[in-house]
This record gives C-alpha cells, sequence and structure tokens, in this order.
C-alpha cells in the first residue's frame, strides 16, 4: 500500500517513521524542509503538496497542529482533495474539533474519498516507540481497512463510533490529562510547603488509586524542573478550547476543564505556552511561593 503523510511535527514526524521501519512506502510533505529531508534520507519520498502526496498514495494521513490547518491541508488550493483518487481514504490524526472532522468527511465524500478521524494520545515518547492509543471515528468497513496501519504506529486502535467520535474521545482524554496534571500539581505544591519531600510522596502513591500513566510520566518531569516539551501547553490550551466549544454545543457543564483552561492560560501570558504541559505546576509554584523538586524544601 502506498501511503501518504502530511503533517512532519513533534508527532508526525517519528509516526512516519514507524511506518518506513514496517516496510510501507511512503510520499511525505511538510511546509518546513528540515523533516522532510530527514524522512527522505530514510527512505521516503519528497512530495511538493498535499495535492502531489494524494495523487501518488492510496492511503492519506494528515497530522497538524488544529482545524484550520487540516483543513487547509484537505481541502485548500493544492491540498488533498485535488489530489485524491476516488475510492481512496484519508486518516486525519490530528486533534481537531469534531464538528470540523465531520466537515471534512463531508466534503471529501463528494468527492468519493472515504474518511476518518483518528486522534492519538501519548505524546512523542509514545509516538517514537510506536505504542500511541489512537481513538477512531467513521465507518467500519473503513477501519478495517486501514487497522493494520494504524496499529504499526499504535499499541491500541480502537473504533469509537461514527465520524467525529475519535475527536469527541481525544477531548475526553485531554480534558482528564489536564485535570490529572493539575491534581498532581496541587498535591505536591502542599507537599513541599508542608515539609515533605514530593519524591517520597510520588513513590509512595504511584502504586495505589492516585496512581496514573499521567503520574508516572509527568512527575519525574516535575521533580528535575524539567519542561522540555513532549506535549505543549499551548497544544493542550488548543484542546481544551476544542473540548469547551463542545461542551458549550452540547449543553454540557464542564467546570473543572474551564477552571483548568484558566491556569493554562495564565502560563501563556507568563510566556510558558512552548513548554510541556507538566509546567502546569508553576502556575500553583508561583502562587505558593515555592519549587517542587526532589528533596523537599531547602
Amino acid at each position: 500500500m502506498n501511503i501518504g503523510f502530511v503533517g512532519l511535527g513533534i508527532m508526525g514526524k517519528p509516526m512516519a517513521k514507524n511506518l518506513l521501519k514496517a516496510g510501507y512506502s511512503l510520499v511525505v510533505y511538510d511546509v518546513v524542509a528540515a523533516p522532510v529531508a530527514e524522512l527522505v534520507k530514510a527512505g521516503a519520498t519528497a512530495g511538493t503538496s498535499p495535492k502531489d502526496v494524494a495523487s501518488k498514495s492510496e492511503l492519506i494521513i494528515t497530522m497538524l497542529p488544529n482545524s484550520p490547518h487540516v483543513k487547509t491541508a484537505v481541502l485548500g488550493e493544492n491540498g488533498v482533495i485535488e489530489g485524491a483518487k476516488l475510492g481512496s481514504i484519508v486518516v486525519d490524526m490530528s486533534s481537531i474539533a469534531p464538528l470540523a472532522s465531520r466537515e471534512l468527511y463531508e466534503a471529501l465524500a463528494k468527492k468519493g474519498i472515504e474518511m476518518i478521524d483518528a486522534p492519538v494520545s501519548g505524546g512523542e515518547p509514545k509516538a517514537i516507540d510506536g505504542t500511541l492509543s489512537v481513538m477512531v471515528g467513521g465507518k467500519q468497513a473503513v477501519f478495517d481497512k486501514v487497522k493494520d496501519v494504524l496499529s504499526k504506529m499504535a499499541g491500541s486502535v480502537v473504533l469509537c463510533g461514527d465520524i467525529g467520535a475519535g475527536n469527541v474521545t481525544k477531548l475526553a482524554n485531554q480534558m482528564i490529562v489536564a485535570l490529572n496534571i493539575a491534581a498532581m500539581s496541587e498535591a505536591f505544591v502542599l507537599a513541599t510547603k508542608a515539609g515533605v519531600d514530593p519524591e517520597k510522596v510520588f513513590n509512595a502513591i504511584k502504586g495505589g488509586l492516585a496512581g496514573s500513566t499521567v503520574l508516572n510520566a509527568k512527575a519525574p518531569m516535575v521533580l528535575e524542573g524539567n519542561y522540555k516539551p513532549g506535549f505543549r501547553i499551548e497544544l493542550h490550551i488548543k484542546d481544551l478550547q476544542n473540548a469547551l466549544d463542545t461542551a458549550h454545543g452540547t449543553g454540557t457543564p464542564v467546570p473543572l476543564t474551564s477552571a483548568v483552561m484558566e491556569f493554562m492560560q495564565a502560563m501563556k501570558v507568563d510566556g510558558k505556552a512552548g513548554e510541556d504541559h507538566g509546567g502546569l505546576i508553576q502556575f500553583y509554584e508561583k502562587l505558593a511561593g515555592i519549587k517542587v523538586r526532589k528533596g523537599g524544601l531547602k
């Protein structure tokens, strides 16, 4: 199967590399030249535009920052829709608004092009080792055709419902992740302020009910003061905005998500939008006047 891949950022580049390692023929495109050159060196072919990529592929994967970027790449000038063949499949693995997924689906369907939305969770480390969680929305028959390909980038691939269901599931995931990070931050700041080593708190609770994948991934980084981005605060803000928009559109109260969104907005104003979302703890540290580090207060 010839696969096209549009979007080679923090997540897209390692995902595309895993497809190459699995033996697939890949045509790639990104507005930034460096990752394209890196993928070509690894065995891919460079495309000149999303249209060019689609014209050479049976399956086209997009992995882009937000709804407007995906709409431009798929429906814009020299977009995927202009090059895709009848019966080809677009798999949008970006995290975008569910309504945008449905708009893309309808536009592509008029041209005889299939589509599923398949956002991912796991961040850069899981993109690199190919153990992402993929949440899919679309037809069962289309899902069945692409599941094996998706499995080469993931440890879990689940069909959640019709088109848009993948992104609804991703929004739920991002809400839970954000609230986990906020809860961890509050707890570690309290422990530090009360004179208890937060690393010992982490080691004591990680095997109990409070333990989570989020805690295991973010606590070691926080304890080292390491906020190198695996998933940037500005991208989590984007996801939470999509969650809030969807919640408002469906009449669903989400007061905790709304609060954490304001905390992340404060981080953005403080110039930390490009840091890892685990860096949200700095919002609490600033309020409490302490730093959470191994060994506790010095």
